[in-house]
């Protein structure tokens, strides 16, 4: 009896191993997606909070950080002292035209020199789409929150990446301005240079998905939602609120910030993320830029899917502050 209830044992054994093998194959985690990050830091804070949310954020792999909308030079030593912080000196930085100028975070990184960076940097960072957009083993999403004058000039270069990947922005104004007008905005990032967001909006993408002012014109942190980001010893949280504070001509004094600016960028960096958005509502729209900077509907414009109204805003508030708050994301093994 002994013996056959050993047997027994041993029988169930095998079994429970056979079927657990399929399940653990069953949750191996989900494929990261490739990412391309074009922006103009520097300018208002919203670009560094959509850095730091990037980097934070595991289900999106980052090929490729380029800047845009001239003064290359500071915007490129602003994400290189980012990355050095946060560990992440593989990923490379793409600079786009016109070095000459000024950030408003330069005193952030003063004393911090380009050759400080252990990562490649490429002085033609439209080339450097071209290439890591030509050479990725899966689709790109390019992810862009400035005026498009880099990838335009990439597209200018090479009109077939748009085939190879899909594109996440921050453009434009649909049924609402900034602050929640209803009368709708030439938006900044378009009406900087409109024939450039002409040239990226109408481009065959594989997908093409924007947040216009009427979602992400509306994201700010206040109250318990901010005091935790305060709370935070995270490094990259305590770089982010060093910066903000010296773009809010605090001095760099983090403890007299009270809640954020708008936080427009951080929009384009939910919607890059895998699987529905049920934070926010999604229209299907044909859109074209016009020659002053608006984004209009019309029929004969490029479809596009675009992010109209919340759904959940306090819910992507929070979650904001989850992804914020949570480890940044070490260097994977390629896929």
């Amino acid at each position: 009896m002994k013996a056959l209830s050993v047997c027994c044992l041993g029988l169930i054994l095998v079994l429970w191993t056979a079927s657990a093998v399929p399940l653990r194959a069953a949750e191996k985690p989900a494929k990261r997606i490739p990412v391309i990050f074009d922006t103009d830091i520097g300018d208002d804070i919203d670009d560094t909070w959509a850095l730091v949310m990037l980097l934070k954020s595991p289900r999106l792999d980052v090929k490729l950080i380029t800047t845009t909308c001239h003064s290359s030079a500071g915007r490129g030593k602003l994400v290189a002292k980012l990355l050095t912080v946060a560990g992440r000196t593989d990923i490379p930085i793409g600079l786009g035209p016109g070095a000459e100028g000024k950030t408003r975070q330069d005193d952030w990184t003063e004393g911090f020199s380009m050759d400080e960076y252990a990562g490649k940097v490429f002085a033609d960072g439209a080339q450097a789409i071209i290439d890591t957009i030509r050479t990725g083993k899966r689709p790109i999403t390019v992810v862009a929150v400035g005026p498009l004058q880099t990838l335009s000039a990439a597209l200018g270069k090479d009109p077939t990446i748009a085939a190879k990947a899909s594109f996440v922005g921050m453009h434009g104004s649909v049924y609402r301005g900034y602050g929640g007008s209803p009368e709708v905005s030439a938006e900044y990032n378009v009406r900087r240079d409109a024939p450039a967001a002409r040239r990226v909006l109408s481009a065959p993408w594989r997908k093409i998905t924007i947040t216009p002012l009427d979602t992400c014109g509306l994201v700010h942190l206040e109250g318990q939602r901010f005091a935790a980001l305060k709370k935070s010893d995270d490094p990259m949280v305590r770089a982010l609120l060093e910066n903000y504070a010296i773009w809010a001509d605090k001095k760099g004094r983090v403890a007299e910030l009270t809640g954020s600016s708008t936080l427009f960028d951080t929009v384009g960096i939910y919607l890059a993320y895998p699987g529905p958005k049920r934070l926010a509502a999604l229209e299907a729209l044909t859109i074209t830029v016009t020659d002053d900077g608006y984004t209009r509907i019309d029929p004969a414009g490029t479809k596009m899917s675009v992010a109209t109204s919340w759904t959940n805003l306090d819910g992507y508030r929070d979650l904001l502050v989850r992804v914020l708050t949570s480890p940044t994301t070490p260097k994977q093994p390629a896929e």
